[in-house]
């Protein structure tokens, strides 16, 4: 039978962006901030090589999981699920933060860390896309594959830092903007200096998370913060051009939506909704009972550009009845009203 959960569910939030950019001396921010607020953070760390230098930066007695010589998106991406869910048994955190290493393709990671959902409950909160401004407008002006991986970071944030302001001029600050505005037309953008962001910004991330849409149970949670641009302590460009056009109230372009099944649902009826899928949800997984098989049969399921496969299993441990949908742009609540049919339809 379908399994539910009751345990809390323990926030997630994804901090990005390529080589040297800042992304742990943010992480640091916000582990002091999780602390004065008395929250317990804990972290996982990935790096392409055999040490974990980054780590050393963080507080010994913050809890870490580490990931090394590898990427979470490529060859160890596997192990991303069962590492969150370890950590998570273990110490009992109430957020985790995930600092992927630059060469990450965050698109990938949501992949990574939605599979969580299967064995314990979780919510991607965030994807935090930390900018190098100077390493932008030189690898823009170059192109080629780190412009490329760069350009899908961006995309992929919730919110952005466009870090290192201070090395860039009036007219680049703003033509970094742009582009990246180009890039990704909808999550806030804050220029800052060594990631030098204030209480508000980080206590909106600790109090609220971010709105990449999950569900569980079909209880929807939603926060949208977006904010229009805000300098930072050397932005000295004026400020004549329209911001008008940067205050978004949705995140909803990058989606990862997360509902957990509350009963078995009819294998055939289950098929034909995967089949009809809109183009935008790029990726489905997760477990489900099929309640016309004779054993009320559990099948692990993979969706992926209209391609779907079906693997029976017999879980040894607890694993939830659960569908993850990663796409963007596609309507939640169509979803879960095409899922609450699915587990009512006898």
């Amino acid at each position: 039978m379908a399994n539910t959960t009751n345990k809390p569910t323990v926030d997630v939030h994804v901090l990005t962006g390529f080589l040297g950019s800042g992304k742990t001396t943010l992480l640091k921010r916000l582990l002091d901030e999780y602390e004065a607020q008395g929250k317990k953070a804990a972290v996982v760390m990935n790096e392409l090589g055999d040490v974990n230098l980054d780590g050393l930066e963080v507080e010994s007695e913050v809890p870490m999981a580490e990931m090394l010589g590898g990427c979470i998106c490529c060859s160890i991406r596997g192990d991303l699920s069962m590492e969150l869910k370890l950590l998570i048994d273990e110490h009992q955190p109430d957020v985790v933060l995930i600092e992927a290493t630059g060469a990450a393709n965050p698109f990938e990671m949501i992949d990574g860390v939605t599979e969580t959902a299967m064995y314990t409950p979780v919510e991607l909160k965030s994807i935090i896309v930390v900018v190098d401004g100077p390493e932008l407008l030189a690898r823009s002006r170059s192109g080629g594959q780190t412009f490329k991986l760069m350009k899908e970071q961006i995309r992929s944030g919730t919110r952005l830092l466009l870090n290192k302001a201070d090395r860039l001029a009036g007219e680049q600050l703003v033509e970094a903007e742009q582009l990246i505005r180009e890039i990704n037309g909808y999550a806030p953008i804050l220029a800052t200096v060594r990631c030098a962001v204030d209480s508000e910004w980080l206590g909106g991330i600790v109090a609220f998370g971010e709105a990449i849409e999950l569900h569980g149970n079909g209880n929807e949670k939603e926060h949208s913060h977006a904010k229009e641009h805000v300098c930072g302590p050397a932005c000295d460009h004026d400020h004549h051009h329209d911001h008008a056009h940067h205050a978004h109230h949705s995140h909803e372009h990058v989606m990862a939506l997360t509902h957990y099944l509350s009963q078995p649902v009819d294998s055939h009826q289950f098929e034909a909704f995967l089949k009809s899928l809109p183009d935008n949800v790029y990726r489905a997984k997760g477990v489900v009972t099929f309640r016309d098989s004779e054993t009320a049969s559990r099948f692990l399921f993979q969706y992926a550009y209209k391609e779907t496969d079906f693997m029976r299993i017999t879980p040894q441990g607890k694993v939830h009845d659960v569908a993850v949908f990663i796409g963007e742009h596609f309507s939640r609540e169509h979803l879960l009203q095409e899922l609450a049919q699915l587990e009512t339809n006898e």
